[in-house]
């Protein structure tokens, strides 16, 4: 892998915290719904071993995290105020949120005595510099910080400027315990895995997958492949897809990933029936197919019952598992017996079982069985990029100056 993992990088238990400004980058982006209420918890949570390891050390404590994408600071439905309440709420401690987070306002707070108190800055895309990673706003921030800690996985691959900008001119820098598991259990997927290895890789797009399929062709023992992305490996073998989705411009590549999987005699499961209907979300005309072709008329939008045990078998034995994408349109019921088929296999499995955030994490909650998996990433694209062996700006900037000079 290019990537050097956590080399030279600190973590928040290598600081002295108590009575020190630390600045925690996480990331609460959550999901709510049109009232305000949160729908997902699952980053608040994970964030709280690093929130609570900082104030049991005494440290003074600003969070800071964005929440969607918002045009302007006049989106208030982006507005952090439900993500600080419910943390309030986690923490049994008092959220203060800095509805304008300027240095003067922040340094007001934290020159008075905190007991159970944290500073949670306003949504940082309210700011337009923070995505354009302006050092003005870093040196506001720096202004008030002592420790700058980023425990947020699921933006380090951004570089924005409470991500890159920030750290890079701050002395003291680390990761939170989050990012800290997050990367030692995605290094697990290359360093030494337990065999059987199998790699279950679904959603939409082969092309999104290329560059983790050419690193773990030669580390797994075998592919099982679901999502719309099946459609152009089936393609590729000559056998009708109808009105499926397929890349024809990766057609190519799919039949070569195929020949190059029967050449090292590893196992390339794909779809042998499916779940179709005739248009995209419509559920009063579906059919499952026997065979693995599908009419011209209908798209296939999950896998079938006998591809679901031919998936089951082979993920039973396995002894580390890596999930990245869904086997089909999950988010509708009647097309996601598949996800959820192989999120109870994996639950079932004693053991490495790590899924690669984003949709496969939704897909895992969804089905009920996400708190057997070993690990649930919160990265999504961070976690599928670090894996390719791209360098994420997050991370890099933590590490020490000379080191990072000879990239």
């Amino acid at each position: 892998m290019a990537s050097q993992g956590l080399k030279g990088i600190k973590t928040i238990r290598d600081f002295e915290l108590a009575g020190q400004t630390v600045f925690l980058r996480l990331d609460l982006n959550v999901p709510m719904d049109k009232t305000g209420k949160i729908t997902d918890e699952n980053r608040l949570r994970a964030a709280l071993p690093t929130i609570n390891y900082a104030l049991e050390k005494g440290a003074k404590l600003v969070i800071a995290s964005h929440l969607g994408r918002p045009k302007s600071k006049d989106d208030k439905q982006y507005s952090m105020e439900p993500v600080a309440k419910r943390l309030g709420e986690l923490l049994d401690v008092e959220v203060v949120l800095m509805d304008e987070p300027d240095s003067e306002g922040v340094k007001h707070f934290l020159s008075a005595p905190m007991k159970k108190q944290i500073i949670c800055l306003e949504n940082l895309r309210f700011d337009e510099r923070e995505v354009e990673n302006k050092n003005e706003l870093a040196v506001q921030w720096a202004s008030y910080t002592d420790i700058y800690i980023n425990d947020a996985f699921g933006a380090s691959h951004r570089a924005h400027a409470s991500i890159q900008a920030f750290p890079e001119i701050m002395q003291k820098k680390g990761i939170g315990l989050l990012i800290e598991k997050e990367i030692k259990m995605l290094d697990g997927l290359f360093e030494n895995p337990k065999k059987p290895y199998i790699a279950v890789l679904g959603g939409a797009k082969v092309s999104d997958k290329i560059p983790v399929i050419e690193k773990l062709m030669n580390i797994v023992d075998g592919f099982v492949i679901g999502g719309a992305m099946a459609y152009t490996f089936l393609k590729a073998q000559g056998i009708p897809v109808g009105k499926s989705l397929v890349e024809a411009d990766k057609v190519k590549y799919a039949k070569e990933m195929i020949q190059r999987m029967e050449a090292r005699g590893k196992t390339m499961l794909l779809p042998v029936d499916h779940v179709t209907t005739t248009s995209f979300g419509d559920t009063n005309n579906i059919k499952v197919t026997t065979t693995a072709e599908i009419e011209d008329d209908r798209m296939a939008l999950d896998i079938g019952p006998q591809t679901i045990r031919n998936y089951r078998a082979c993920l039973e034995k396995a002894n580390t598992v890596f999930w990245n994408g869904p086997m089909g349109v999950f988010e509708t019921p009647a097309f996601a017996k598949g996800s959820f088929a192989v999120a109870e296999v994996l639950a079932a499995n004693p053991g490495l079982i790590i899924v690669g955030g984003g949709d496969s994490a939704a897909a895992a909650e969804a089905s009920g069985f996400a708190d057997k998996m070993t690990h649930i990433s919160t990265g999504g694209g961070a976690s599928l990029e670090y894996l390719q062996g791209e360098r994420l700006p997050g991370l890099e900037v933590l590490r020490p100056r000379k080191q990072s000079e000879v990239m």
